[in-house]
């Protein structure tokens, strides 16, 4: 009797641990992070083609396919960066570092999901196909050695953002401005030289976790991002101005102050708060930063639509 019920625990156990997978398959691609994923629609905001039927379908389906491509390479990055993962105080709960998730099903599933991505970007259009082939030549440069080397690990990560920028813009077959994307590429500068400083002022041993962090210094990063914050005020005052797009009469100018704003706000974050360790919870959970962006999309949308 004892091994019976012994037997049909084992396998109660089992159905719940399959029942489980999809959610913990999940939960180790990320989605939090997919809102960096966001930037694939710039191109139909400042292309102006916000509520054309065809460039919606297609902005979302190349959203959803660089979410599935992203997901796809957290879960290699992770299945990598597995022993390193359990030693860090947040990222030993992954679900990969923490044993929830196997290597081998993580790596298959994650090679499966890049896989997935590539074939629907060629349905997408060419060009969307050669801009997500770049990406993801790019994370495996990354994975592979950009990751240890200092300073190119985050301009790495900034050549990412523009990359998606860039294949939401041919996604729907618009232009992007090139201040817009300059813009986009020191912004993601700042908050990356912003994650690397909280690594080094609260791991007790950063290089444990991340290898080149023994070559960075809290006065280097300040710098760096000091020159890199105000190089993004200036990229996006330069765009209100001289996009491609933007209206003629400049009136794109009068979102200047809110883009300051978010900026100034980030920064007293990450030096005052604390905060830069997981960008995309602040980015989520301040209020502050939250109704700044809604006021920047609602003023935007009528700048460029409403009052076109």
């Amino acid at each position: 009797m004892t091994g019976s019920s012994s037997a049909a625990a084992t396998a109660v156990a089992a159905d719940h641990r399959v029942s489980d997978l999809p959610r913990v398959v999940a939960v180790a691609m990320r989605p939090a992070q997919w809102i960096k994923n966001g930037l694939l629609f710039a191109g139909i905001i400042f292309g102006g083609r916000l509520f054309d039927d065809w460039a919606i379908k297609h902005a979302v389906a190349a959203f959803l396919t660089f979410c599935l491509l992203c997901g796809g390479f957290y879960l290699i990055n992770d299945v990598r960066d597995a022993d390193a993962d359990r030693l860090h105080p947040l990222k030993r709960l992954r679900p990969i570092a923490s044993g929830a998730l196997s290597s081998s099903l993580g790596l298959q599933v994650g090679i499966v999901a890049i896989l997935g991505a590539l074939a629907a970007s060629a349905w997408i259009g060419r060009g969307f196909l050669l801009a997500t082939i770049a990406y993801a030549a790019l994370m495996i440069a990354y994975n592979v050695g950009l990751k240890d080397v200092v300073i190119l690990d985050v301009m790495a990560i900034s050549a990412g953002f523009v990359l998606r920028a860039m294949a939401g813009a041919l996604a729907v077959d618009v232009s992007i401005s090139s201040w817009l994307l300059i813009c986009t590429a020191l912004l993601a500068l700042v908050i990356s030289f912003g994650k690397r400083r909280y690594e080094l002022t609260t791991l007790e041993e950063p290089a444990l976790h991340r290898r080149n962090l023994d070559h960075y210094s809290t006065t280097l990063l300040d710098q760096l991002i000091a020159v890199t914050a105000g190089g993004t005020l200036l990229a996006y005052a330069m765009y209100t101005v001289d996009g491609d797009s933007v209206p003629v009469d400049r009136r794109m100018m009068l979102t200047i102050p809110l883009v300051t704003y978010a900026i100034f706000r980030y920064l007293f974050l990450v030096y005052q708060r604390g905060h830069g360790g997981s960008p995309e919870t602040t980015l989520l959970t301040d209020r502050l930063l939250l109704a700044t962006g809604a006021a920047w999309c609602v003023l935007s949308s009528v700048l460029l639509y409403v009052l076109a």
